[in-house]
């Protein structure tokens, strides 16, 4: 059955069709587009139905619909949009929700659902202990031990938010790009912002990672995914398993757990 897979984040609205199977689940086709807390229902669907056409999709074909949101304002506008193209109700990934994941951290309620999907996903295609790191509009890590329990883990101001927080507090350091800079250490001052934050958020990953396998007393995989993960991806000098549909995996692995219900 095609599903509708909907992650509303602070910065993008990222929507799949994907396909749930007996065998192995896949992603036809992802988009991502800017996230608009403003926005009527209206306009989400006309975004929605530009991407359906895009890739050639009837929206008939779809049986369903799951959405994961961390911004609540949104929610209900994302519902009415699924309602009036899919003509169906969709799951929203909350409280009361069958995940399968096993939550260790103070208050479990306040797992952003963001990080449920993160835990799900990576623990379908990867052996605990896993470190999950989600490059997005904050740096989220999170830790799952050996017996595939959640333990909590970590929110880093993000990329960006770091970089822009940089310019927008400085008289003296303009905005820049992030394309890679032509060698570690800056001969200018674009060059060394570049360096700064693209080699700075790996080292900080690469040496997070390595704390928390110290903290563990083992190895993990490490798993990073998020719209900014190919930012740094090719400047982490560990390996790390990149996946950038895994919100998407793991929203399919939820709706296939309400289903079994």
């Amino acid at each position: 059955m095609k599903i509708l897979a909907i992650d509303v984040g602070n910065t993008n609205v990222v929507i799949g069709v994907c396909e749930i199977n007996k065998g192995e689940n896949k992603v036809d086709f992802s988009e991502r587009f800017s996230t608009m807390k403003n926005a009527t229902d209206i306009e989400y669907a006309v975004l929605f139905q530009t991407c359906f056409s895009l890739n050639n999709l009837d929206i008939k074909q779809i049986e369903g619909a799951i959405i994961s949101s961390v911004v609540p304002e949104l929610t209900k506008t994302i519902q009415c949009v699924v309602k009036r193209l899919v003509g169906k109700e969709a799951i929203v990934v909350g409280p009361g929700i069958k995940t399968g994941l096993n939550i260790k951290i103070d208050n479990p309620a306040q797992l952003g659902s963001d990080r449920v999907l993160d835990a799900v996903a990576s623990l379908t295609k990867y052996k605990p202990p896993i470190a999950v790191v989600d490059m997005g509009t904050a740096t989220t890590i999170s830790v799952i031990d050996k017996t595939k329990a959640h333990l909590g883990g970590m929110i880093i101001p993000g990329l960006k938010v770091s970089l822009n927080a940089l310019c927008n507090m400085t008289s003296q350091l303009p905005k820049v790009s992030l394309e890679p800079p032509k060698n570690l250490i800056g001969a200018n001052t674009i060059d060394c912002m570049k360096s700064g934050i693209l080699y700075g958020t790996a080292s900080m990953i690469e040496g997070m990672i390595d704390r928390i396998e110290k903290e563990l007393g083992e190895p993990v995989n490490a798993v990073i995914t998020g719209g900014n993960s190919e930012l740094v991806l090719k400047f982490i000098r560990r390996k790390v398993y990149h996946e950038p549909d895994l919100m998407l995996i793991g929203l399919m692995e939820i709706y296939k757990k309400t289903l079994e219900e």
